[in-house]
């Protein structure tokens, strides 16, 4: 074919689109509508709890215009790490909140499934077989670590879903699956050349943050062609240049001109970005190589205990100056006062207590260039961390009392060093969770780590 047109309608399923840039995209007719619906970004709750990170009702918006806009195309709709996580819980997720859209707008497609959660007991024994290794700075996995998580899923490049075309799907539902798989994939089984068809996934998978101009969420369109790519924003109010879309090649990347898929790698140093109107950009000289080995990267997390967070603000100069003895201080003499509570029952290695200093170093920590600037008033976010909730609240309501009133060297009796916003001061967050999997498995097939299901509407 002369090209290959693909509609993305935004960036993330559920954070929103215009119905007028949607309207715009179909009209240019694609072959294809893909979106993407989760990522690692939000953290590992969302994988850990298989709960979404975005609304019902804002995620039902968003599936029901572009499952009409398939309709009226007649076009695969391919969406992709269902539910934020991209575990069996997210696929199943959107699975239903399809049959709903479907029964109420009288919608009739063939639906696919593809999971992407894996079994603990199989990717032990790929481990033993030595087909598991770590992604820097990752530790080496132990079988210890995949049997404590709670879910672990793997991210499917295109050939699942390639296989779901092949057999008819109108609606791809994925579990976590690479962002670019889901672009690349109807572009590569028609015949599109591979260096234009994966990077223009690249930059077509977060929808309009390729955009100079981008002011809110919304969609993208590209055409892929024999011996180049073009992208333009479908809001008339977002632009395109040459400097933004390479850029968006750097983004979630170490190397804007090294992009590594569960394939291979798209290479985009001879690149060249150029304008082709006021809002449009098209790329050529980039290229894809596949890799000797095929690799399928594992996410996974685990569980880490139970939460409850204080929040409070400090604006005393004398203790801004020495915050960071203070508060070392008043965590270990907050040991002290446990052991007396608990009698030797709760002891330094049954709960944390960290804190963030917003204002000063809260984002990047150590990094922090201005870490020794002192600002006139500093928020503090205590977060401790316990077995079970009702320890952590315990712990959180002794410490808010023994932290407000902790000492300084200039001040004789009582003090209040803490502002507490809230009362009660502490919050129970409920189960916490963290990435404990940052690694890649050896198949020795791109298939085989997933299950499919077709279901007729």
């Amino acid at each position: 074919m002369d090209e290959v047109r693909v509609l993305s309608p935004t960036g993330m399923l559920g954070s929103g689109f215009a119905e007028t840039s949607l309207a715009r995209g179909v009209e240019l007719a694609p072959h294809v509508i893909a979106v993407d619906g989760g990522s690692t970004d939000m953290g590992p709750a969302y994988l850990g709890a298989g709960q979404p990170g975005f609304s019902r009702e804002s995620t039902k918006r968003d599936v029901r215009l572009l499952l009409l806009a398939r309709d009226r195309l007649a076009v695969p709709l391919i969406i992709g790490s269902c539910g934020t996580g991209g575990g069996d819980a997210g696929v199943d997720w959107i699975r239903d909140i399809c049959l709903e859209i479907a029964r109420d707008d009288a919608l009739h497609f063939r639906l696919s499934l593809i999971r992407s959660e894996q079994e603990p007991a199989d990717l032990q024994r790929r481990l033993r077989d030595g087909r598991i290794s770590p992604l820097r700075p990752a530790p080496e996995l132990t079988e210890e670590v995949i049997e404590r998580s709670a879910h672990i899923v793997g991210m499917m490049g295109p050939e699942p879903i390639a296989v779901e075309l092949e057999r008819g799907a109108d609606v791809i539902l994925c579990g976590r699956a690479s962002d670019t798989s889901l672009f690349a994939a109807l572009p590569l089984r028609m015949g599109a050349p591979a260096g234009p068809t994966w990077h223009a996934a690249k930059i077509l998978e977060c929808g309009a943050a390729c955009a100079a101009i981008r002011r809110r969420p919304d969609g993208v369109f590209g055409w892929i062609r024999d011996d180049h790519f073009e992208v333009e924003p479908l809001a008339l109010d977002m632009i395109c240049t040459p400097q933004s879309v390479a850029s968006h090649t750097l983004y979630e990347n170490a190397d804007p001109f090294r992009i590594i898929e569960p394939g291979g790698v798209i290479e985009t140093a001879d690149a060249r970005y150029e304008a082709t109107s006021e809002r449009a950009v098209a790329v050529r000289g980039s290229t894809f190589r596949e890799s000797e080995t095929y690799t399928i990267k594992l996410e996974g997390a685990e569980v880490v205990g139970y939460q409850t967070v204080i929040i409070g603000g400090v604006r005393d100069p004398y203790i801004i100056r020495q915050l960071d003895p203070w508060l070392d201080g008043m965590r270990a003499g907050f040991g002290e006062r446990v052991e007396e509570i608990f009698g030797g029952r709760l002891g330094a290695d049954d709960y944390t207590i960290d804190v963030r200093v917003y204002g000063r170093d809260a984002v990047m920590g150590r990094l922090e260039p201005e870490r020794e600037s002192l600002p006139h008033e500093v928020g503090l976010l205590f977060e401790v961390t316990a077995a079970d909730q009702e320890t952590a609240t315990s712990l959180a309501k002794v410490f808010a009392h023994f932290a407000v009133h902790f000492p300084i060297p200039e001040w004789n009796g009582l003090i209040t060093g803490i502002a507490y916003p809230f009362a009660p001061a502490e919050i129970e967050k409920g189960i916490a969770y963290r990435f404990n999997m940052n690694h890649v498995v050896e198949p020795q097939d791109p298939l085989e780590l997933f299950r499919a299901e077709q279901l007729e509407l």
